[in-house]
């Protein structure tokens, strides 16, 4: 697949200071995925042949159905169900009623989509590391993130200590240290939510707990639960 989709600077995710930027990262990646598997590479004979070898997730169906451009997504569905037909249920039956296979195994559960954005996700979350030990401006943008998600904090800091070295510990310290400080006040909000529905807080102040709800899916599963409608 042409990685040249991707270029993505690092700087302009961080900008906006909203939210978690790896997960607008992740969805800047999602979206130019599937614009192209949508448009330009329908007529790549080795995209499509991934694309009928792996499938998509639910999710990125769901996403696909949502752009509107169903013929795109029945030709793809034509080609893979095709490929299903002819490379998982057209075996012959061997002993006991098993299946032999005419070709690789094909995963259970695989998503073109996923499978991509992980790959690229890696290399310049790689890149994103190199950045914050170089340059000491990059490295000030960063810190001004209100929030690195419960998932991503987990991701970066299992990546650092093998992509950093000796910078390991103080960007895994600041990057850990956003997260806290967020779960700590989205602690507070649900909390207060909750006590919002005991009489005795009646005709008291809401706060900023009316979507702590939202935010907490959010924090600990990367997905706003707007964005699965």
């Amino acid at each position: 697949m042409k990685d040249s989709i991707y270029t993505i600077p690092l700087s302009e995710v961080l900008e906006p200071k909203d939210g978690c930027p790896i997960c607008r990262l992740r969805n800047l990646l999602e979206d130019r995925c599937l614009e192209y598997i949508m448009g330009a590479a329908m007529m790549e004979p080795d995209i499509r042949m991934e694309t009928n070898r792996e499938g998509f997730c639910f999710d990125h169906f769901e996403r696909m159905l949502k752009a509107k451009n169903r013929l795109s997504l029945a030709l793809m569905l034509e080609s893979r169900l095709a490929y299903v037909a002819e490379n998982e249920l057209s075996a012959q039956p061997v002993k006991a009623g098993l299946f032999k296979k005419k070709t690789a195994e094909v995963p259970k559960k695989s998503c073109f989509v996923c499978n991509e954005v992980d790959r690229v996700m890696e290399r310049m979350l790689q890149t994103l590391m190199h950045t914050w030990e170089k340059e000491e401006s990059f490295r000030e943008l960063y810190s001004q993130q209100p929030v690195i998600c419960l998932e991503h904090c987990r991701q970066l800091t299992e990546m650092a200590p093998n992509v950093m070295r000796k910078q390991a510990a103080p960007f895994i310290s600041q990057t850990q240290q956003m997260t806290r400080k967020y779960l700590e006040k989205l602690g507070k909000d649900v909390t207060h939510f909750c006590r919002m529905y005991d009489y005795r807080s009646k005709g008291q102040d809401w706060g900023n707990s009316r979507d702590s709800i939202e935010r907490a899916i959010w924090f600990l599963t990367t997905r706003k639960p707007e964005d699965e409608k």
